[in-house]
């Protein structure tokens, strides 16, 4: 498939790519939709097997962060950037101080911050170079750590499931099957401990499995037996795709909902996880509250409005089961007709002309490059 065809297939309007060989910068990004405002989402930092891989990453996340972004209330479009490299050894000053001046160029067209493979700490040298930066550390202006949000968002997310499949949000006896114990899953295993859930995790790196389960009195298994786990939820929280058709015959819980990007290996897992009467929680709903976060960095960060939008997954998640049943559909259909009804609405708006919009006939073109507020 041609660049062209891959943009086409997925909805995309623009990809940019960024080479810098003095810093060693490979990198791409991809503009999904902007509807709603400028597109809005990380940079992951990965070494990628060649640029066609990389490039399908950017525009597979980036059409993500649009419908994060849009049941997540917030007023922004989907992008994504990714840079081809190892982070664990080609990190420099040079390297992000140069992928901040590309992101300059764009003027403020794409906002980007940590993803997989970055820190709140790489971007302070892109700062120097771009305003177009959230999740920077509280030193330098920016909300910090993001995993604390997101696990919250999923923790309230699992209780709305628990609602729709039992009656009860009570996490108390329920037993629950963590797979990663990184930054947000380890976070999730604590919440969900405390709340009284019966919690098993699982990661690749034993040790960090056994130091979470000794701290929250959870149950260790290997990688490959997570999903053999008798449980009532299975909460993937590592790598996307691990929802398949190898996998989804051995799980044994009621609800899949989890902290995990992309975790249907493909859109039609959502109907063979229904087939089996397993309710699906779209990622990318439960997971948006690290996005609520950092996209209230821009009207200036406030601990108590995040965690209020944060808790608003669960009615959002609880009106996606509503139309799902109603309408005889998947919770993953019933997420994107959601998706595309309010970029509609937002599209329909555009349909009237507002003073400032544009340039007044015969005059100059509007000033552009102004930071977002």
């Amino acid at each position: 498939m041609s660049v062209f065809e891959a943009m086409a297939a997925g909805g995309h309007r623009q990809l940019v790519f960024c080479y810098d060989p003095a810093a060693g910068l490979r990198a791409i990004m991809a503009v999904h939709d902007t509807t709603l405002g400028p597109g809005l989402g990380g940079c992951r930092m990965w070494p990628y097997a060649g640029e066609e891989e990389a490039m399908e990453d950017a525009l597979r996340l980036s059409q993500g962060m649009t419908a994060k972004s849009a049941l997540a209330g917030v007023n922004y479009g989907g992008a994504k950037v990714v840079i081809w490299g190892d982070p664990g050894r080609d990190k420099s000053e040079a390297l992000f101080r140069a992928l901040g001046r590309f992101v300059q160029t764009l003027g403020g067209l794409v906002i980007t911050g940590t993803d997989a493979g970055t820190n709140p700490e790489d971007f302070v040298a892109a700062r120097w170079e771009t305003p177009y930066l959230v999740g920077l550390p509280p030193a330098y202006g920016g909300s910090g750590d993001s995993s604390e949000t997101t696990a919250y968002g999923v923790f309230v997310g699992i209780q709305a499931c628990l609602e729709e499949v039992y009656g009860d949000g009570d996490l108390r006896g329920r037993r629950v099957a963590v797979q990663g114990c990184g930054k947000v899953g380890g976070k999730l295993v604590r919440r969900l401990a405390e709340a009284g859930a019966e919690v098993t995790v699982t990661d690749v790196d034993g040790d960090r499995a056994r130091a979470v389960a000794r701290r929250h009195g959870a149950r260790v298994v290997e990688p490959g037996a997570i999903y053999d786990v008798p449980c009532d939820v299975f909460a993937p929280c590592a790598l996307g795709g691990v929802i398949n058709d190898q996998t989804i015959p051995r799980l044994r819980c009621r609800v899949v909902a989890g902290a995990a990007n992309n975790q249907l290996a493909e859109p039609r897992h959502a109907a063979a996880l229904q087939d089996r009467q397993i309710l699906y929680a779209p990622d990318y709903v439960i997971n948006a509250g690290g996005l609520i976060q950092v996209a209230d960095e821009l009207e200036g960060h406030d601990r108590d409005r995040v965690m209020r939008k944060t808790a608003a997954i669960g009615p959002m998640l609880r009106a996606i089961f509503r139309i799902a049943r109603e309408r005889s559909i998947t919770t993953l259909e019933a997420a994107e007709w959601m998706v595309r009804r309010r970029l509609a609405g937002a599209a329909a708006l555009r349909t009237f002309y507002r003073p400032g919009d544009g340039p007044e006939p015969g005059g100059p073109p509007p000033a552009g490059g102004q930071a977002p507020r």
